[in-house]
C-alpha cells in the first residue's frame, strides 16, 4: 500500500531530489503517506468553508430565516477577523507543543461541533434568535480555524520540502473547487434562486462530517518530534514580541503589507454582485451559481496556481494583484458603456475571473509564509502577520465600505488601486521559494 501511495503521490507532485534529500531521512521516508493525508484534510476542510461561507451561504440562510439585517453585516467581521485576530496570543501556547498535529485535529474538532449548531439552529429557530445563535456559532468556528490557519503551516513546513507545498495547497484547492462545483449545482437544482432552510442544514451537517473526517485523516500525519528543549514560553509578552516583530523584521513587515494590498480579490467579489444588482443585470441571481464560479475558479486555477506558486510564490501574488485590479477596472469602465452594463453575462463572467485570480493570490501567500522561515520562526510569522491582517482587514473592509455610500464603483477603484500599490510593494519581497 505504501508503495501504492508513493506513486500516487510522484504522479501529483512534481518533486525535486535536490530538496528532498535536504530533509531528515524519517521525515522523507514519511513524505508521500504524507502528502496525501495533507492534501486529503486540506480539500475536507476547504470542502466545508464553502458551505460555512459567510459571505454566500450564511448570508442567504440568515435572511431566509428572517434573521436581522445588522446580524448579517456581522458575519464577514466575525468570520475573518475572528479567526485572525487570535493568533499572536496564540502564538506562545503553540510554539510550546511539541507535536502541532493535534492542534489542528482539535481545531478541525471545534469547527465540525460550530458547524453542528448552525445546522441544528437552521433547523429550530427563526428570526433574531436564530441569528444570534449562529453569529456565536460563528465565533466559535472562528476561533477554532485560528488553531488550524497556526497548526497546519508548521505541520507542513515539517513534513514537506520545499518546490512541493504550493503545488499541494494547489491540488486541495482543485479538488475542493469540484465538491464546490457540485454543491453549486446541487443547489440551484434542488432549491432554485431561493433554497429551503432545510436544504441549507443538511448542506451544514455535511460539511461538519467532513471536518470530522479532515481531523481523523489529519491525525494519520506522521510529525516529526522536534530536538528537546524546542518550543516556545507560556504566551506571556505576546504583544511585545509581536510589535518587535513587524517592527524591527522587514521581510514579515513587507508581507504583511504586501498582504493587506491583495486584498482587492478578496473584498471585491459582494461589491460586483451590488452593482450587478444596481444594474439591473442579476438574471443569474441565486445562490448557487455563486458557489458554482467559486468551484469553477479552484478547477481552473488550482493546480496551475500550486506549481507557480512552488517557482515563486512572490511572483505569483504580483501578478494575481494585476490581475485583479484590471479585471475590476475593466468591469467599471464596461458598466459605464449602455450596451454592456446592462449584459447579463457581464459580472458573472467578472466575479468567476475575480475568484480565479483570488485562488492564485491565496495560495502564493499561504506557500510564502511556509516558506520565508523555519522552525518555530514560521509559528510566529504565522501568528504575527494573521493577526495584523485580521486588524488592517477590518481597516480595509471599513474604508470600501465608507467609500460604498458614495456608490459602489468608488469602492470597486479604491479596491484596484490597492491592488495596483501591491504589485509595487511586491518588489520589495524576497524570493523565498523554490525556482524549478
Amino acid at each position: 500500500m505504501e508503495g501504492a501511495g508513493a506513486r500516487f503521490y510522484g504522479r501529483l507532485i512534481k518533486a525535486d531530489p535536490v530538496t528532498g534529500e535536504a530533509m531528515a531521512e524519517d521525515v522523507r521516508g514519511h513524505l508521500p503517506g504524507n502528502g496525501l493525508r495533507l492534501i486529503a484534510a486540506t480539500t475536507l476542510q476547504n470542502a466545508g468553508d464553502q458551505v460555512v461561507k459567510a459571505s454566500t451561504v450564511l448570508a442567504w440562510l440568515l435572511a431566509s430565516l428572517a434573521a436581522p439585517g445588522w446580524i448579517i453585516g456581522l458575519l464577514v467581521p466575525v468570520r475573518e477577523s475572528g479567526s485572525m485576530l487570535p493568533q499572536a496570543a496564540l502564538m506562545g501556547w503553540v510554539r510550546g507543543r511539541s507535536q502541532r498535529k493535534w492542534l489542528w485535529v482539535a481545531g478541525a474538532a471545534g469547527q465540525a461541533a460550530a458547524t453542528a449548531a448552525m445546522a441544528l439552529t437552521a433547523l429550530l429557530w427563526t428570526g433574531t434568535a436564530a441569528g444570534l445563535a449562529i453569529l456565536a456559532a460563528l465565533a466559535v468556528f472562528a476561533l477554532a480555524r485560528a488553531l488550524t490557519s497556526i497548526a497546519a503551516k508548521d505541520v507542513q513546513g515539517r513534513t514537506i520540502p520545499k518546490g512541493q507545498r504550493g503545488q499541494i495547497n494547489g491540488i486541495a484547492v482543485w479538488a475542493s473547487g469540484i465538491i464546490a462545483l457540485t454543491i453549486g449545482a446541487g443547489i440551484w437544482i434542488l432549491g432554485g434562486h431561493e433554497p429551503h432552510p432545510g436544504v441549507l442544514a443538511g448542506l451544514l451537517g455535511a460539511a461538519a462530517v467532513a471536518w470530522v473526517a479532515a481531523s481523523l485523516v489529519f491525525a494519520g500525519v506522521q510529525e516529526p518530534v522536534p530536538a528537546p528543549g524546542a518550543g516556545g514560553n507560556n504566551g506571556r509578552g505576546w504583544w511585545a514580541r509581536s510589535w518587535q516583530l513587524l517592527r524591527e523584521d522587514v521581510p514579515l513587515r513587507n508581507f504583511v503589507l504586501v498582504r493587506t494590498l491583495l486584498l482587492v480579490s478578496a473584498l471585491s467579489p459582494p461589491f460586483i454582485v451590488a452593482l450587478a444588482a444596481q444594474q439591473e443585470a442579476l438574471e443569474l441571481s441565486g445562490l448557487g451559481p455563486f458557489i458554482m464560479a467559486t468551484g469553477l475558479a479552484g478547477i481552473v486555477g488550482g493546480r496551475l496556481a500550486g506549481r507557480l506558486a512552488d517557482r515563486s510564490s512572490r511572483g505569483l501574488m504580483m501578478w494575481g494583484a494585476a490581475a485583479s485590479s484590471m479585471v475590476v477596472l475593466a468591469l467599471l469602465v464596461a458598466a459605464n458603456i449602455p450596451a454592456l452594463g446592462r449584459a447579463e453575462w457581464l459580472y458573472p463572467v467578472a466575479f468567476f475571473l475575480l475568484a480565479l485570480t483570488h485562488t492564485g493570490v491565496r495560495v502564493a501567500r499561504k506557500t510564502y509564509v511556509v516558506d520565508m522561515a523555519i522552525g518555530d520562526k514560521r509559528t510566529e510569522y504565522v501568528a504575527v502577520s494573521n493577526t495584523a491582517m485580521g486588524v488592517l482587514l477590518l481597516v480595509a473592509g471599513g474604508i470600501s465600505s465608507a467609500l460604498a455610500t458614495w456608490g459602489t464603483g468608488a469602492a470597486l477603484l479604491f479596491l484596484a488601486l490597492l491592488g495596483l500599490a501591491g504589485v509595487y510593494a511586491d518588489h520589495a519581497l524576497p524570493e523565498v521559494s523554490h525556482r524549478t
